[in-house]
């Protein structure tokens, strides 16, 4: 059983069972769990309205439980689409570093982020400190096919010398990097997404790199030597660099019209 009911507090509406897709709830004057069907989604916990069922998983974490009016959106449409239409990449950065604080404000869009079947397995790695190691550790994995694209020789080339060029191949001026590691890359995406759209509400920018996720893609376990905290099982499927623009823009961008088919 995966639930705590509390029948003091339970006044059989059936609320939490209409919204079961498993199954897993009946109604007998109180809910009750029919067996262990319940894959931890929380809709039941969500939808209560005496807040008489509690997942154990979250047992001891109620602080962390917010209510809200589900009839009243805190942001329209026309101001969300708006915030969208000024994000852009940011490769031109301040000096000032992010600060830890700033951080975890950031990384509560991943808290809130939905992930497969609720199992909640992203994981974080801020570089900062070791950023330059990393980035040999990258090196050192995705050189193999640096006769295929000429960003990754460049990289070796600042690596050995950096006076070869003005800005890092990869980072530009950025100093401080994100990794998402996930074993569902579809989880990672998502709360990496909702981390970067808390991170432009801050006034931060960046951009992602596709280079440095070559390195799971080529050698994952050569990769994964350089995060012994981190399961193995877990892929890095996000690689966001981060910091505070230098440069702010002035208006949108023409994009090439998507392709929508409605079938």
């Amino acid at each position: 059983m995966k639930l705590m009911i509390y029948d003091d507090k339970c006044i059989g509406c059936g609320q939490c069972k209409s919204v079961c897709i498993r199954d897993n709830i009946e109604i007998d004057e109180v809910a009750y769990e029919t067996g262990s069907n319940c894959f931890e989604c929380g809709h039941c916990m969500a939808i209560c309205p005496t807040g008489a069922i509690t997942l154990k998983i979250f047992k001891g974490r109620e602080s962390r439980i917010v209510d809200y009016n589900s009839k009243e959106s805190p942001l329209s449409y026309d101001d969300l689409l708006e915030f969208l239409k000024r994000r852009r990449s940011v490769r031109w950065f301040k000096k000032k570093k992010v600060d830890k604080n700033t951080f975890n404000k950031i990384f509560e869009g991943a808290y809130y982020s939905p992930s497969a079947q609720n199992e909640q397995d992203v994981e974080f790695v801020v570089l900062d400190k070791r950023l330059n190691d990393f980035m040999k550790h990258v090196y050192d994995i995705i050189k193999v096919e640096e006769e295929e694209f000429f960003r990754i020789k460049q990289l070796g080339e600042y690596l050995k010398d950096s006076s070869t060029r003005k800005y890092h191949p990869l980072l530009w001026q950025g100093q401080q990097l994100i990794l998402t590691f996930s074993t569902d890359k579809t989880s990672a995406v998502i709360a990496n997404t909702r981390m970067e759209l808390l991170a432009y509400s801050l006034g931060l920018g960046g951009f992602y790199s596709l280079f440095i996720l070559k390195a799971d893609e080529i050698d994952h376990d050569k990769l994964m030597e350089f995060f012994p905290q981190i399961d193995k099982n877990k892929h890095m499927y996000s690689s966001f660099i981060i910091g505070y623009p230098k440069k702010t823009f002035k208006r949108t961008v023409p994009h090439k019209e998507i392709n929508v088919k409605y079938m």
